[in-house]
């Protein structure tokens, strides 16, 4: 890397003694920009002719340079004019400002930035020309996060790990534009943790209705991308989703969401018997043996249900799936309901929806999802909490499907 002589800097700096003569509207910061990225043209241009500009060097290429046209940038600093060099073919082809490029530096990441933080395309051009001074279009911003299309298509067919411990499958509700109507769309969700406790989504698949059928087919591109073998299936009682899962990973276990259950169970909970409430089913979920799980029920049942009769009989109605639970060993108990995995990445997925009342298509709805759990990954470096005693317990309990 070349060294930028401290000497020059000060020879540049010498007539500027404000910020804003630096890293103004017209500063310095700017100018020298504009003067790099034109030079670096020219030089560009004399590589592919093969002479110096008004050398008289013989040019056997047929070709030359045809003056300059002018081009305006979009840049970290405001919209910038340069001098673009041409040739009378019409050949050059530059590189450090391409033909048709009309931003520079990290514009299109800090639009990206934004769009992923659920900003709409009114607050990105807002907050663009407040900041940076610079007009952008809706079809601008439309074109810069359209890009990120083929990333998502590549990320949804990536291969994934062979066998997932525990795997979450969950749904968000949008509100989506489908053949002229916005109507309730789910994308649906599936986080697995893998075998060093990682957590990652697997897949996003936006559809109206759900189903064994469209569960089928989630679960078979899960194979086909490499899946065998899913110990535990962590669901929200997903219509058709344990018979479809059963009927691909066939040794999978079933396990309604301890999470799900007690959240569903607080909703229509007025808050002053909401903590005394949850202190009861937790007494049902945290029962050592299935008996006592059924004694604590039947107490809760005893307490609430002249009050919130509807709680009790959710649970009695889905107590088959919820009961393998009670058959794993505390350490694993532990991971299943205190990595949250599927609430927490739920809320975070609310927060950079809410502010669109409707997406315009699928797409569009994916295109924000996959850019906000990009963020929402970075900070997914670190195991479950107490995975290491947990991956022991699946060992003896799954003996033969899981090796350490």
């Amino acid at each position: 890397m070349s060294k930028i002589w401290p000497e020059l800097i000060d020879e540049l700096l010498k007539d500027h003694t404000k910020p804003e003569d630096v890293i103004g509207d017209d500063g310095l910061l700017k100018q020298l920009t504009k003067a790099i990225l034109e030079r670096a043209l020219e030089s560009e241009l004399t590589h592919q002719l093969g002479y110096e500009k008004h050398s008289r060097t013989e040019n056997s290429t047929g070709n030359s340079r045809n003056g300059k046209s002018s081009k305006t940038l979009k840049t970290d600093h405001g919209d910038m004019e340069i001098s673009v060099p041409r040739d009378r073919t019409s050949d050059f082809e530059p590189q450090i400002v391409k033909k048709g490029q009309r931003r520079f530096t990290g514009f299109d990441d800090k639009i990206l930035s934004m769009y992923a933080r659920g900003m709409t395309t009114r607050d990105i051009q807002g907050h663009l020309e407040e900041i940076y001074g610079v007009e952008v279009s809706p079809e601008l911003i439309s074109t810069v996060t359209d890009g990120i299309i083929t990333e998502v298509k590549e990320w949804q067919t990536r291969p994934i790990d062979g066998v997932y411990p525990i795997v979450f499958f969950d749904a968000v509700m949008m509100k989506i534009r489908d053949e002229g109507r916005v109507i309730n769309k789910a994308a649906y969700l599936a986080i697995g943790i893998d075998m060093d406790g990682i957590k990652d989504v697997l897949g996003i698949w936006i559809e109206k209705n759900e189903g064994a059928k469209f569960w089928l087919s989630v679960f078979t591109e899960l194979k086909n991308r490499g899946m065998n073998d899913v110990l535990i299936a962590c669901v929200d009682g997903l219509k058709g989703l344990p018979e479809a899962i059963e009927s691909v990973f066939p040794h999978a276990e079933v396990q309604l969401c301890i999470v799900h259950m007690v959240r569903n169970s607080l909703k229509f909970v007025s808050y002053k018997d909401r903590k005394k409430i949850a202190s009861d089913l937790k007494n049902v979920y945290r029962a050592a043996t299935v008996e006592q799980a059924e004694e604590a029920l039947k107490h809760f049942e005893e307490t609430w249900d002249s009050r919130y009769p509807m709680i009790s009989k959710s649970w009695r109605s889905n107590w088959s799936r919820i009961i393998p639970f009670f058959s794993y060993s505390e350490d694993i108990r532990t991971v299943i309901y205190t990595t949250n995995a599927i609430e927490s990445l739920n809320n975070s997925l609310r927060k950079v929806t809410k502010n669109r009342n409707s997406f315009p298509s699928d797409e569009a709805a994916l295109k924000l999802l996959y850019m906000a759990l990009k963020n929402i990954m970075k900070k997914w470096t670190m195991p479950v909490r107490n995975w290491s005693q947990a991956i022991h317990q699946f060992s003896i309990h799954f003996e033969g499907r899981v090796v350490i």
